[in-house]
């Protein structure tokens, strides 16, 4: 039988057995899309605080591909999900252990758990769990003499391998090492699925690593199809590979370093890449057999390094692929950089290899800029195939080429903070477009991506079909930004980017939260102030240059009721005499009618400034503000939001003002109430990427052929998952409401 025949016997064998599988068209390049999340704290007991911290750290699947498992160490448990339909994942449970687990493995109808039941850090210890995953009990547990970390189970299921750390005092002697007691690693055999305790080898690993040879602080494990062992010693920089029969180190090399230029280097509230960084440690965290012959690492850092990339590596050490920058400028162009974190960059967790048919696929997992890097192993240099948006801070990756499916496990919980919680993100190769990004940054001159995030106010252009502005906020105040985003392009295109400046300089003291065209070739800017930032609630005239021509600020009599909630969107309407511009404010202020804002307008030939009052929808949980205002044909469209996220968001809504019904008052004065009327529910829109949905829904534009346009607010990758929705509702006079 020929090589295709056979896939393709494959595949129609996957078909009748597997109803999420899917055949690939000879002509398409299949991707993955993610299909489903699910939020791990619906797995907690209907009796748990419903904020208890949760987490998805490293996560693994039962072996008919039915079940995702993973490690929730906050919560000192182990949780299950159902994936039997991978669009609809459903609770399984969270099984409560003593300690924190800190990984899962499986072989047959048991999960192995690492359990971490330290006393401190001088008294290192933990115990691997040995769970039946059909009853959730536990059968039996091993001492495993320290603190566990990494679990793997051999291919052939005759061992199990477990990293034991015993991880440093990042407090004690500002983290340096040595700090014992040595970590080590545990073997154990595996008979019909159960490891036997008495078989434990333990192999030390102290004298081979440069950086602490004492303190070797093993972190991850990975073993192919030979049983040899790789081992990261994170801290230390180093490698090695054990031989599982012996327990013998068969060989041991230094990860090295990497010089890195391009990159941004600074903490400065600005994105910039002209910077270089020379001999980084890499120091891995996750490592990955690519066959039996190379290695993948993530290099995260933990001590002194961290090369903002990944590496492929033959069995004695040599390099045979180095990132360097490439990936996080990938990331940066996708809007997803963390600018607060510069030191280690985008920082590189998680790796995962799997073939889907005739491909591998290698998967390297951002931490903080919260994406999955996609690439084909062509057995040189891997090829790049797309970057996946992920929940907040992946660090688990799990390939499950039987049912083509990718998932992801996100660690970070921000329930504390009304923000987004962990997830557990599921993907599936498809033989369609990748539904992400929506939008994408051009290369500059340099080489190097157009930085961006955090877009807070969007403008149509008047006269050229699909090209808008948007504008940065105060997540980069260094550099205020206003972008050209050509939406005539899938994904849509970020072609160039014009600092706000004054004089020569970048403006500083603003928060620009919307933009308006002035009719000129320049842009009227709605600034968002806070006296206790010394930043003024103001408007701000900019030329073509994107030099601040005039600021006005809003009046004495309005700003003596401010709070820092101030201006959110602006437009234009009218011409001469009657060219006025209207700007929401986005909260109540102190004078405002309980459950009211305002919409307040400025003339600017007569500069007088008026305002009516905006009825805001009720709010059900948090609070409900206005986060952007569009003129088109006789109307003020506004957006109206929550600022609630995933399942708790209901008001992402555009409602209408009639333009004719506006009778403005002198600020001062009684405000006329006015009437709006229900658009369009944004809300399905945004459950369309299969994530969770956005807070921040801030940018809204109709272009000259009445086409709605709409973008969401990343925070610049600050506790958030970076991801930016942009995307078109269509024509608006079609809206109908729902």
């Amino acid at each position: 039988m020929s090589r295709r025949s056979m896939r393709l016997s494959l595949i129609t064998a996957l078909t009748a057995t597997l109803a999420s599988s899917v055949a690939f068209s000879a002509s398409a390049e299949p991707v993955f899309n993610r299909i489903a999340s699910f939020a791990v704290a619906d797995n907690l007991p209907k009796d748990a605080d419903a904020k208890a911290a949760t987490s998805s750290e490293i996560i693994t699947v039962s072996e008919d591909g039915n079940t995702l498992i993973y490690s929730d160490s906050p919560y000192g448990g182990i949780g299950f999900v159902d994936i039997t339909d991978p669009k609809n994942p459903k609770a399984g449970g969270v099984l409560k252990v003593e300690g924190e687990p800190t990984s899962v493995a499986v072989a047959g109808k048991r999960v192995f758990a690492g359990v971490n039941t330290s006393e401190s850090y001088v008294k290192p210890s933990g115990r691997l769990d040995v769970i039946d995953i059909a009853s959730r009990k536990v059968e039996m547990s091993c001492d495993l003499g320290g603190q566990p970390d990494s679990v793997a189970v051999s291919p052939d299921k005759t061992f199990l391998a477990v990293a034991i750390e015993n991880e440093r005092d990042e407090d004690l002697n500002d983290g340096e090492l040595p700090q014992l007691p040595a970590g080590n690693l545990v073997i154990l055999n595996l008979k019909d699925g159960t490891p036997d305790c008495k078989t434990m080898k333990v192999v030390d690993m102290t004298g081979i690593a440069e950086v602490a040879p004492e303190d070797p602080e093993p972190e991850f494990v990975s073993i192919n199809s030979k049983n040899e062992i790789a081992v990261t010693l994170q801290e230390n920089n180093h490698i090695a590979i054990v031989d599982a029969a012996s327990g013998k180190i068969t060989a041991h090399f230094s990860a090295g370093t990497v010089d890195l230029d391009k990159i941004d280097t600074k903490k400065d509230g600005q994105i910039k890449f002209n910077g270089e960084m020379k001999n980084v440690a890499r120091e891995p965290d996750t490592i990955k057999w690519v066959g039996d012959d190379r290695l993948l690492t993530a290099n995260e850092g933990d001590y002194k390094g961290g090369s903002r990339g990944f590496t492929i590596f033959d069995k004695t050490g040599k390099v045979t692929y180095e990132s360097g920058n490439t990936l996080e400028h990938k990331i940066a162009a996708h809007g997803h950089y963390p600018e607060k974190r510069n030191k280690k960059g985008v920082e590189l967790e998680g790796a995962e290899v799997g073939r889907f048919g005739d491909t591998n696929y290698l998967f390297v997992a951002s931490e903080r800029g919260s994406m999955i890097g996609v690439y084909k192993d062509t057995g040189k240099d891997p090829e790049f195939v797309q970057l996946l948006p992920s929940g907040i801070g992946p660090e688990g990756v799990l390939a499950i080429p039987s049912r083509n499916l990718l998932v992801t496990a996100n660690e970070t919980d921000l329930g504390e903070d009304g923000a987004a919680r962990s997830h557990v993100m599921i993907y599936e190769l498809q033989d369609k477009a990748a539904d992400y990004p929506q939008l994408v940054s051009e290369l500059t001159e340099e080489g190097t991506p157009i930085a961006w995030g955090a877009l807070s106010g969007l403008v149509a252009d008047e006269s050229k079909d699909g090209i808008l502005y948007a504008v940065s906020d105060s997540a980069y105040f260094a550099a205020p930004t206003i972008y050209t985003i050509d939406a005539n392009q899938k994904p849509a295109k970020i072609t160039s980017a014009l600092l706000v400046k004054r004089g020569k300089d970048a403006a500083q003291k603003i928060d620009l939260e919307g933009i308006t065209t002035d009719g000129k070739g320049g842009f009227w800017l709605a600034n968002e102030g806070d006296q206790k930032k010394l930043v003024p609630h103001a408007i701000l005239n900019v030329n073509d240059k994107g030099e601040i021509k005039k600021e006005i600020a809003l009046p004495e009599d309005l700003l003596k009721h401010q709070t820092r909630f101030g201006l959110e969107g602006i437009t234009r309407t009218g011409e001469g005499d009657n060219e006025t511009l209207w700007m929401v404010v986005q909260r109540e202020w102190a004078d405002d009618d309980k459950g009211t804002v305002k919409i307040l307008s400025y003339n600017l030939k007569s500069e007088e400034w008026a305002a009516v009052s905006y009825p805001l929808d009720k709010k059900e949980k948090g609070w409900v503000g206005l986060s952007e205002i569009t003129a088109h044909d006789g109307q003020l469209y506004i957006v109206e939001r929550d600022n609630l996220i995933g399942n708790e968001a209901v008001n992402k809504r555009l409602y209408k003002v009639a333009m004719a019904d506006l009778k403005p008052a002198k600020i001062g004065e009684k405000l006329p109430l006015v009437s709006k009327t229900l658009v369009y529910d944004f809300i399905p829109d945004l459950k369309k990427l299969n994530g969770f949905v956005p807070d921040k829904l801030e940018g809204f534009a109709i272009d000259k052929n009445g086409i709605g346009y709409v973008v969401t607010d990343n925070d610049g990758v600050d506790d958030s998952n970076g991801e930016t929705q942009f995307f078109t509702v269509g024509k608006v006079s079609e809206l109908k409401a729902k």
